[in-house]
C-alpha cells in the first residue's frame, strides 16, 4: 500500500489539531501543523496586524511541504485550515473537512479567546461553507469527506476518519446546512454578522 497523505481541514475549533494528533498516533503517520511549521521554518511573508496572524508563504510551504512528504516513509497527516491550498494536490490522497453547529462552535470559540471582528469572520466562514468550497474546488468530489464534529470528541471523530480510510464508512459531502438550520431557527442574523 502506498502511503497516504491526509488533509484534516476546517475553521478554528472544530477540532482539527485534537483529531490530527490522535489520528497520526492511531495510523503511526507524522504530524505537520502547518502554522507550527511556518514559524518553525520561516515559511512566513508577513503579519496581519488586523487579524493578529500569520500571513504564510503559500509557495515556500508548498515546496517544503513536498519535501516532508517525499522525506517521510510513512502517512502524513496534515493539520490546517488552508491544507487544501499548500499541500500539492497529486500528493493529497483524503481531504477531511470537519464542520460544528455554529451555536456550539461560537462557545468553543469563545472559549479559545475569538471575539470582534476576527470570531464574526470564523463564524461566517463556517455558516457559509468555505473550508468545505475551497476543498471540493480543489480536490473534488472523490478526495473531500465533510465531518460533523457537534457534541462529539476526538476519539469518535478520529474513528469516523478511520472507519472511511478502512472503507467501513462512506465518504460524503453535503452533511450539513448551517444556513439553512440557522434560518428556519430565526437565529441567522444572531450568527452572521459580517
Amino acid at each position: 500500500m502506498s502511503k497516504r497523505v491526509i488533509l484534516v481541514t476546517g475553521t478554528p475549533c472544530v477540532g482539527k489539531t485534537s483529531v490530527s494528533h490522535l489520528l497520526a498516533s492511531k495510523l503511526d503517520a507524522e504530524y505537520v501543523n502547518l502554522t507550527d511549521l511556518a514559524i518553525r521554518e520561516g515559511l512566513i511573508s508577513g503579519k496581519d496586524k488586523k487579524r493578529g496572524s500569520i500571513i504564510v508563504d503559500g509557495g515556500k510551504m508548498k515546496q517544503r511541504l513536498r519535501e516532508v512528504i517525499k522525506e517521510n516513509d510513512k502517512d502524513t497527516v496534515v493539520d490546517g485550515h488552508y491544507a487544501v491550498n499548500v499541500v500539492p494536490k497529486n500528493l493529497a490522497t483524503h481531504v477531511f473537512v470537519l464542520r460544528r453547529d455554529p451555536i456550539e462552535l461560537k462557545k468553543f470559540m469563545e472559549q479559545s479567546g475569538f471575539s470582534g471582528p476576527k470570531l464574526w469572520e470564523n463564524l461566517a466562514s463556517e455558516i457559509l461553507d468555505v473550508c468545505l468550497v475551497d476543498a471540493l474546488n480543489v480536490h473534488g468530489e472523490g478526495k473531500v469527506c465533510e465531518l460533523d464534529t457537534t457534541g462529539k470528541n476526538a476519539e469518535q471523530i478520529a474513528q469516523e476518519i478511520l472507519g472511511v480510510l478502512k472503507g467501513l464508512k462512506k465518504c460524503r459531502v453535503g452533511l450539513v446546512d448551517w444556513l439553512g438550520k440557522l434560518e428556519s431557527e430565526g437565529l441567522l442574523d444572531d450568527y452572521l454578522k459580517i
